[in-house]
């Protein structure tokens, strides 16, 4: 009788170097995307003015869910 040793991996040590392989890899592709944190370059009227408009689609979504239209 001979006896074929065969390596196989159980399924907790798998996951166990799956999960330290994604930690790993993980750690690698977030550095690079840490970056210095920069103010924006509006100023205080930018800030202030209206950005909202009423456009046709804004109106029609309005009218779709039955908002009541304004100043008519």
């Amino acid at each position: 009788m001979s006896e074929d040793k065969k390596t196989t991996v159980g399924r907790r040590d798998f996951l166990r170097k799956v999960s330290i392989g994604t930690v790993g890899v993980g750690a690698t592709l977030a550095t690079p995307l840490v970056g210095s944190a920069q103010a924006d370059g509006e100023t205080n009227d930018e800030k202030r003015k209206a950005r909202y408009q009423e456009s046709d689609h804004v109106k029609a979504f309005y009218r779709v869910n039955r908002y009541p239209a304004k100043g008519g």
